[in-house]
């Protein structure tokens, strides 16, 4: 399986010829939607899910029971439960969005566990399941540079790829990639357009 990641949150899963894409947002580049066979969105924020380019997509678009994504059809998927999708294992984990304030935001949130590869969406919830790479956010208005560093070593993956940093200037992040890297070994960082193998 090949990983490619994009701007922001978006990556694309790419084997034996399909292609399943992860929180295409409004930040992420259009060229990770092309050629997609189905679209997984962890939750209705704009910077996960740019319903605009998927509305007009014509592939399916997979999203929690309960998101809201004004203009597409979605297909509801629910915590804990398993589904084939574009030839790869999807598995939709019940991890809530981290609260910024006061208990906000409240909105319908999955992670997802597809083929060793978990992506957490806006949460650092802790599957109970071998990871082999995981999809670590580098920065967002829910989430301390510590949470980060610690998500990464609970989780123990073979390997961890910087996501969520599309609000990162180049200072930041530098910053943040130098904490991730000199705490966590496993880690590194893929700027938009480049990708792995994954294990």
């Amino acid at each position: 399986m090949r990983i490619i990641k994009y701007t922001h949150s978006c990556v694309r899963l790419e084997r034996a010829g399909r292609a399943l894409v992860i929180d295409p947002g409004i930040w992420s580049e259009p060229s990770a939607l092309r050629g997609a066979d189905a679209v997984l969105v962890t939750h209705e924020h704009g910077d996960h899910v740019d319903a605009l380019r998927l509305a007009g997509l014509g592939v399916p678009v997979f999203a929690p029971a309960a998101a809201t994504i004004p203009g597409v059809e979605t297909q509801p998927l629910t915590a804990g439960r398993s589904r084939e999708l574009a030839g790869f294992t999807v598995q939709a984990v019940g991890a809530e969005h981290a609260k910024i304030h006061n208990g906000l935001p409240d909105c319908a949130h999955l992670a997802y566990l597809v083929d060793g590869v978990y992506h957490p969406g806006d949460s650092v919830y802790v599957p109970n399941a071998t990871v082999s790479t995981l999809l670590v956010p580098m920065h967002g208005s829910w989430l301390k540079m510590h949470e980060a560093i610690e998500f990464v070593r609970a989780v123990a993956p073979e390997r961890a790829i910087g996501i969520h940093e599309g609000q990162l200037n180049e200072r930041g992040l530098e910053g943040v990639n130098g904490w991730l890297a000199e705490t966590n070994p496993v880690y590194r960082y893929l700027a938009a357009g480049e990708s792995v193998e994954a294990a």
